[in-house]
């Protein structure tokens, strides 16, 4: 039997009833549109990645040629 890692986050009925009206503009799940959302702001504010997380293959980051 495979176990299931359960992640849970705090967050106020505001900022739920703001992120449901944003994954449904985007046609996703609350789960998707924070994976997404968090993808976005790590690859803006680290773009060359980290010393753990490197850009896929082949992708283009910015300052290199």
């Amino acid at each position: 039997m495979q176990r299931t890692k359960v992640r849970t986050f705090s967050a106020t009925p505001r900022d739920l009833a703001m992120l449901d009206a944003v994954a449904r503009y985007h046609g996703l799940n609350k789960s998707a549109t924070l994976a997404s959302l968090v993808r976005k702001e790590f690859w803006r504010v680290f773009p060359g990645g980290t010393a753990r997380i490197k850009p896929d293959r082949g992708a283009k980051v910015e300052g290199e040629s």
